[in-house]
């Protein structure tokens, strides 16, 4: 399994997500597991839940917003060439901005005036 946080971001929305891909050829002990929860073999799939709680899904039809559906399934098939901490845009996978927002974390977004 690999764990990995993203920051999801859409129009006015920011979203912080940890994601798990879950491999059905990890060692037996977690196969096994991931089998019995259900999770078809021989398929990679990637869990994934917002940092302030909620719901988590591995379909990314579960999600009951385009935000999430369009960055689930983004991370789904990205996931091997994804960093930890990238922006997900969904704006940008749509074509609906020319260029990726850039993450939070490079703005001083908490600054105060001295």
């Amino acid at each position: 399994m690999h764990t990995k946080l993203f920051e999801v971001r859409d129009e006015m929305t920011f979203i912080a997500v940890l994601t798990v891909q879950m491999d059905l050829d990890e060692p037996e002990s977690n196969a096994y597991l991931l089998r019995r929860a259900g999770y078809g073999s021989g398929k990679l799939c990637v869990l994934l839940t917002r940092l302030n709680g909620g719901k988590a899904f591995y379909d990314p039809y579960d999600w009951d917003n385009r935000t999430m559906q369009v960055a689930h399934k983004h991370i789904e098939e990205n996931f091997s060439k994804l960093e930890t901490g990238a922006v997900i845009d969904v704006q940008f996978i749509l074509g609906e901005t020319t260029e990726p927002k850039k993450s939070e974390r490079f703005l001083d977004l908490f600054a105060t005036e001295r």
